[in-house]
């Protein structure tokens, strides 16, 4: 792909790519997301690194950052200073906007703020002009050199530096014209607006231009909006942009919630390293059959891609050596009896050996890794510096147990930790439940055995939860045993656990006395951040 004319001159031993802060302006691979973040290559633009991303939601999310507030007479006008090429010239003769249509427009605008703001996106004395985007899909976008060289060191040396080239209009092919709106509307006006479908596009054409702090935005609003669903592809765009906070946020959501992750329809459109990396992850939380399966569901992909039929020899063929990343002899026997042996991946030879593997005492040496991966340790939040236990003063009636808790950082909850009998041995049916704002976001239905002893058991959901900081979640529990039970005394309204505090908090909806002193649901079990180590 041929750069504008200045960023080659500003990289001259380098034609193809140019690096600015660690950021690679060579165009990277492209990947699409479907479920919750989606990068869509146009079929008559492959050169370009970045087309528009399309975020679908249920619910139409903006993030607006006003730095310092620009005029409203200066965001009215945006609009109608655009055009599209034309057959001579990409940029046409545009209005002016309508904040400077009266003559005498400077006097209304008593600040530098609301007169620079008025200049945004403005034919008015613009003496730059960017054609932006793919070929045939292209916008017209007005500027001025100084406002732009005073808020990126790159368009710096574009217009002043010792190779800049006086050129009224700089075609941009690899930039979204909404992504290059956003940046300009933050050097011109300090204001970031920022939508789900447009937050990577904007974080490409920041790092492109070396804006740190809309990249930092960007950033932002990708992690405070990462789910199971858009984490692998998120990890995929954040070794791109070389974020490694975000890496690691991603890191943790995967790893958390491993099988939402690798059923999600984003996974499918991942780049090979990333792919790599997943498969070879140790802390992946979810059974080995689930990875073979979202590697063969990449892989019949990949084949679609390539325009090959998705047959298991062309699967195996894609996926190369990623597939012996997959740790198959660590199935269950029946997992990999009555599923993984029978899809036409493995060779017989293949086949055979691993059968050996979980039925000799000799055991063949197998090309696939042997070791079961660690997976992640749960943590446990313990919210009581006692327990007891008084004749009839705690009993289980089938009422709500219940209390409200928050953290500071992000955190996934497993299950409960929950007193039992205190008059002898007995079973115990249980309802878990964890709620937000009203709302269910999951309850099991379990069973569990009390010793008779005042342990706490533990009961778990079906699958991790994601729990987002500085908000209150709400944690049931009812119990249908022997009535007597132990119950937890001297409660605290704050708990640290490795590098996570908790903050509890009573319940309405606890019916059988619970509450931050005593009660009932001694622990929180969870995945999230460790206490990281000490400087010596």
């Amino acid at each position: 792909m041929k750069l504008p004319f200045q960023e080659q001159d500003l990289c001259p031993n380098k034609a193809e790519s140019c690096n600015n802060g660690g950021f690679s302006i060579t165009p990277p691979h492209s990947v699409s997301q479907r479920e919750a973040m989606q990068i869509l290559q146009p079929a008559s633009a492959p050169t370009s690194p970045l087309a528009s991303p399309n975020l679908t939601s249920t619910t139409s999310t903006t993030f607006s950052l006003n730095v310092a507030s620009c005029s409203s007479e200066a965001t009215t006008s945006n609009n109608s200073s655009t055009n599209t090429a034309s057959n001579s010239s990409p940029c046409l003769l545009l209005q002016h906007g309508e904040g400077t249509i009266d003559p005498n427009w400077q006097a209304t605008k008593p600040s530098v703020r609301e007169r620079n703001a008025a200049m945004f996106n403005n034919e008015l004395m613009a003496d730059v002009r960017f054609v932006v985007g793919n070929p045939g899909h292209t916008q017209c976008i007005p500027a001025h050199k100084y406002v732009l060289a005073t808020g990126s060191s790159v368009f710096y040396a574009m217009f002043y530096g010792g190779l800049a080239e006086d050129k009224e209009e700089i075609e941009v092919p690899d930039v979204e014209p909404s992504a290059f709106l956003t940046l300009l509307k933050y050097l011109y006006c300090d204001e970031i607006h920022l939508e789900a479908d447009t937050v990577l596009a904007t974080l490409y054409v920041a790092k492109k231009y070396i804006v740190p702090h809309l990249a930092r935005a960007c950033v932002n609003y990708l992690e405070t909006s990462l789910t199971a669903k858009n984490a692998c592809l998120l990890l995929s765009q954040s070794r791109l942009f070389e974020e490694p906070d975000l890496m690691q946020r991603c890191w943790e959501v995967i790893d958390a919630q491993a099988e939402m992750a690798l059923r999600s329809e984003g996974f499918v459109d991942i780049d090979m390293a990333t792919l790599e990396s997943v498969l070879s992850r140790e802390t992946l939380n979810c059974k080995e059959m689930h990875l073979f399966e979202a590697a063969l569901n990449w892989a019949g992909a990949e084949c679609l891609r390539k325009e090959i039929d998705p047959t298991p020899e062309n699967k195996r063929a894609v996926l190369n050596s990623a597939l012996f990343l997959i740790r198959l002899p660590t199935m269950s026997l029946e997992d990999f009896a009555n599923h993984a042996a029978q899809l036409g991946v493995l060779t017989p030879e293949e086949t055979i050996d691993i059968f050996l593997h979980f039925t000799a005492h000799s055991k063949p040496n197998l090309s696939f890794p042997t070791r079961t991966r660690a997976g992640l340790k749960p943590q446990v939040c313990h919210r009581f510096q006692s327990c007891a236990y008084r004749s009839n003063q705690w009993r289980y009636r089938g009422r709500c147990d219940s209390i409200q808790f928050s953290v500071d950082k992000r955190i996934f909850v497993v299950g409960f930790g929950l007193y039992g009998s205190s008059n002898g041995a007995a079973d115990y049916t249980v309802k878990i439940e964890l709620k937000r704002l009203g709302r269910v976001l999951a309850e099991h239905n379990t069973k569990f055995f009390s010793d008779g002893s005042s342990n706490t058991f533990h009961v778990y959901f079906e699958h991790p939860i994601q729990v987002e900081p500085e908000s209150y979640y709400t944690a049931s529990a009812i119990l249908d045993g022997v009535e007597l039970s132990y119950f937890g005394q001297e409660g605290m309204s704050e708990a640290a656990v490795g590098a996570v505090t908790f903050q509890f908090q009573c319940s309405s909806e606890s019916t059988n006395g619970t509450g931050v002193q005593g009660g009932q649901i001694p622990e929180l079990i969870f995945y999230g951040p460790t206490q990281p180590p000490e400087d010596h």
